[in-house]
């Protein structure tokens, strides 16, 4: 028996939700969440819109069970909302992209946080030819990406052919030879991830892909696809790969995001249920006034609203969105956002802030030595990547703000950080500033903080570092001497150059024989239109690395447009689009080790900061916390 048919409730469990059996209706609903995920999550590529997309369809199935004539084909009938709601989605998405600019334009990107490739290789552990099978998939057309999603779906037997075509609208013949089209398309995307891998690797590889920027896409899979299948090296990399059928088969459904599966109620308490989810005050209970159109109304046993309906009834925007990994401890925590198709999506980070911020006073880059670190590192919720790191200046509850930012790593612009605990599972990386810094007692500092070092801040710039090329040159053999991997002196602009300060800097050390282990880079972008400013810092990190091939630390980046002496911001929407946008780039650049964003504190100077104190988020901070 498959594993869907253990999952998915059986033929009287949806006979007794059709007939109000409220009990019923709430399992119903939660044994239909992981198929409904997985669908969704796969077709939309891990979108920031997934758990939208996953609300609606949850609605329809409660709205609409009642009019399910066959109990027995509910399997067949919950996969074709699905990929019904999948289509609407992408037909919002296509309107919204030829009609708007700017934060709209996000809606085009996928979640950083949420690659469905990405955490099917982490959450289930994927190793050898079935990860090269995962990563395969991102070079698909986007056409096949909602196909796929079904197919992979009966590859691991949780539905069947007969429901993939019921799914899709077409014949059990036609969906053969979809899937053998797209199989054909995984196939070729192996080899291109296996070839790409491989250590050492082909040099002619490296030739084709010289003006690749690193993103996998439908076209540079049929480019590197050719050389693959006509080199002799590249070609016997792929002799050894396994059928795709057998490599999936017996694969279960991709867990549910962490917080929500355990939150899954029991119906036992539909009264918790519906407090959990319930506005605060009188309008906690049915609204006043006749039902709207379309809502469902089943009243518990003790003649409040129950969790269903409260769950479509209810307005949008008050129970944080599945993306943020918040969940309420109730089902109605999948379907409390009701987005119909003529309503715009919200993205997770902008729920409202739960209080005002607390006003902090404006800090100086250097921390303030006289603050004193806890003697206990704050407890930090798990980091969401490993390139993820953020710069940080001492403010009150720097510690704690830096802790819930879910940073994997931080720097000061120093050696130390008095005043700042690191979190658990975050790291230090330590910065030798300037000229005056490259000391005895600075340098042992930042050889016991190793392994990296970050060095000559903007040196390009009189109000910072303010160094000659000569003189960094002439400094480097002592950062050398630490024996930490180096990162280039990181300038202010013009990295790519020729004669820039770095290109400069770069010859004269290829000179001297002198090691540089990779680029540092600071942007900041004055346009203020998430897809414009997106494909500019992309060609800016582009053309670093095609002049250097060395990878690259983004430092210090944000939307700041530095004019007469003064500084513009954009909105906090438009700074939040940009963050999450930019972050979902640059996760695809295999160059790009590692990312920085400028700041950790939010006061009215530093408008771009994550956090007004130690627990108060942005909107910029939500953003990023929910970044990859």
């Amino acid at each position: 028996m498959s594993s869907a048919g253990r999952a998915l409730p059986d033929v009287g469990l949806v006979v007794a939700a059709r007939q109000g059996d409220q009990r019923a209706l709430d399992d119903v609903v939660a044994a239909s969440l992981p198929l409904v995920y997985n669908i969704v999550g796969r077709a939309l590529r891990g979108h920031a819109d997934v758990d939208d997309v996953v609300q609606e369809t949850l609605v329809r199935v409660i709205r609409y069970l009642p009019s399910l004539n066959d109990p027995a084909a509910y399997r067949s009938w919950l996969v074709a909302i699905t990929i019904r709601q999948v289509r609407d989605w992408e037909t919002r998405r296509r309107v919204a992209l030829n009609r708007d600019a700017g934060l709209d334009a996000i809606h085009n990107v996928p979640d950083p946080a949420s690659d469905f490739a990405g955490m099917t290789i982490l959450r289930l552990g994927l190793t050898d030819q079935r990860r090269e099978v995962a990563e395969a998939t991102r070079w698909l057309d986007p056409d096949d990406q909602e196909l796929l999603s079904l197919w992979w779906l009966e590859e691991t037997g949780e539905i069947t052919r007969n429901e993939v075509a019921d799914a899709l609208g077409l014949s059990p013949g036609h969906v053969a030879v979809r899937i053998h089209r797209m199989k054909e398309q995984i196939q070729s995307a192996r080899g291109v991830v296996r070839a790409l891998r491989a250590r050492p690797g082909c040099p002619d590889l490296g030739a084709v892909s010289a003006e690749w920027d690193g993103a996998p896409s439908s076209l540079w899979r049929k480019r590197l696809a050719r050389h693959v299948r006509d080199c002799a090296f590249c070609g016997r990399l792929g002799t050894t790969l396994l059928p795709i059928d057998r490599l999936l088969a017996g694969m279960p459904l991709l867990p549910l995001p962490a917080g929500l599966g355990a939150h899954l109620p029991s119906a036992a308490a539909p009264a918790a249920a519906a407090q959990a989810v319930a506005p605060p005050g009188p309008t906690a209970g049915p609204a006043a006034g006749p039902t709207p159109q379309g809502a469902v109304h089943t009243p518990d046993a003790g003649g409040g609203p129950s969790v269903v309906d409260l769950a479509v009834n209810r307005p949008r925007g008050l129970v944080p969105s599945l993306a943020a990994g918040v969940a309420a401890a109730v089902l109605a925590i999948t379907m409390a956002v009701v987005i119909l198709p003529d309503e715009p999506s919200a993205p997770s980070w902008a729920a409202p802030p739960s209080a005002a911020p607390t006003a902090v006073a404006a800090p100086s880059v250097a921390p303030s030595p006289s603050a004193r670190p806890s003697s206990k590192a704050p407890v930090a919720p798990a980091v969401s990547s490993a390139r993820k790191g953020v710069g940080v200046w001492n403010f009150a509850g720097a510690s704690q703000a830096l802790a819930n930012s879910k940073a994997s790593w931080y720097y000061t612009w120093g050696t130390q950080h008095p005043g700042i605990s690191t979190p658990r599972g975050a790291t230090f990386v330590p910065m030798i500033r300037s000229a005056e810094n490259v000391t005895a007692a600075e340098l042992a500092r930042a050889k016991a903080a190793g392994p990296y070092l970050l060095t000559f801040n903007e040196p390009d710039m009189p109000e910072q570092a303010n160094m000659t090329v000569e003189q960094a040159l002439d400094l480097w053999p002592q950062l050398m001497a630490t024996g930490s991997k180096l990162g280039s002196p990181a300038v202010a602009w013009g990295g790519p150059d020729p004669q820039g300060w770095l290109d400069r800097f770069m010859t004269g050390a290829q000179a001297r024989g002198h090691r540089v282990d990779f680029i540092t880079l600071h942007w900041f972008g004055a346009d203020f239109t998430t897809a414009t400013a997106v494909a500019q810092l992309r060609q800016y990190l582009q053309a670093v690395y095609q002049r250097y091939r060395k990878p690259i630390w983004l430092t210090e980046f944000a939307l700041i447009r530095f004019a007469g002496g003064g500084s513009q911001f954009p909105s906090q929407q438009q700074q939040a689009a940009f963050l999450t946008a930019a972050t979902a780039m640059l996760g695809q650049l295999p160059y790009l080790q590692r990312y920085a964003w400028f700041g950790l504190p939010a006061t009215d100077k530093d408008r771009s900061g994550l956090f007004s104190d130690g627990t108060e988020a942005t909107v910029v901070g939500r953003a990023f916390q929910a970044a990859r």
